[in-house]
């Protein structure tokens, strides 16, 4: 837990770090100083609200024990399982199949599951799936996680902003264009690579504990087969029109013949079920 709160600290100073750089590039000292200040104002925002956004860009709706029974009991006994608060519940009216958690804290957690997920999956293997979101949550990576999404999106907006704006400063009237170029290109490659820093060792930790939380590695391993076989052939719409939030699922929804599946934040899918079935 410590060790979580550490990376979110780095993160976070990192974000504002990035922030400051790219904006002394777009505008000198003075675009530097207010980037720090639209780091830091958006690090306390993504704290308290890129939960709910990332819940609203994925329309998903939350349920409850009379809207979706099935679902919401599953949650409910896995959480008194792994000693967690019940988080909410929201499901996702998606083909393809997959799940995610988000919120600041396992008292602020929700996690989601696609209709597809729902659908394909056993109940058995389905317990292993959201028992591994409920990991997140016990291991606290869910604060890092959707901070991280949400600073990519950022990055890659603020790297739009310098490509028109980079390099018209000290008194120059029109953009320098190779300014603009790098930083367009550099600022959401370095936000990429802080998403996969942390996405690839968390998955393998989510996956353990999920594990242990459900009680039944092989049903995860199972599950894990299924999904990496059909996402691949199954588009998740609103992932592709929101590529940084990739790394909060429990399959990359991009491996599907994208090019950014190159650039996976997610590890293997064959590793993760070698050291699923190496549990026993």
């Amino acid at each position: 837990m410590f060790g979580n709160w550490i990376k979110t600290s780095i993160l976070m100073a990192g974000i504002v770090a990035l922030f400051g750089a790219v904006g002394g590039v777009i505008g000198g000292k003075q675009g530097m100083l207010l980037a720090l200040v639209l780091g830091g104002a958006m690090n306390l925002w993504a704290y308290w609200f890129s939960d709910k956004m990332v819940l609203k860009m994925y329309n998903a709706r939350e349920v409850d024990e009379a809207t979706s029974p099935y679902l919401y009991n599953m949650v409910r006994g896995l959480a008194q399982r792994a000693g967690l608060p019940m988080p909410k519940v929201y499901i996702i009216d998606e083909d393809q199949p997959n799940a995610f958690a988000t919120g600041r804290n396992p008292e602020h957690a929700a996690v989601a599951a696609t209709t597809g997920i729902m659908r394909m999956l056993s109940e058995r293997e389905l317990r292993g799936v959201m028992a591994h979101e409920l990991a997140h949550v016990k291991n606290r990576d869910i604060l890092i996680s959707t901070i991280s999404a949400t600073v990519a999106g950022a990055i890659s907006s603020l790297a739009q902003f310098g490509m028109f704006f980079g390099g018209s400063r000290d008194g120059e009237d029109r953009p320098n264009p190779v300014v603009s170029i790098i930083v367009m290109i550099l600022a959401p490659i370095a936000g990429m690579l802080i998403q996969m820093a942390i996405s690839r060792t968390r998955e393998f930790g989510a996956d353990r504990g999920g594990a242990e939380i459900s009680g039944d590695p092989q049903a995860l391993a199972s599950a894990l087969a299924k999904i990496d076989a059909y996402a691949r052939g199954i588009p998740m719409h609103t992932a592709e029109a929101h590529p940084e939030t990739a790394q909060m699922m429990i399959m990359n929804p991009l491996s599907g013949g994208s090019l950014r599946g190159l650039f996976s934040t997610h590890p293997s899918t064959e590793e993760r079920i070698a050291r699923l079935r190496a549990m026993g």
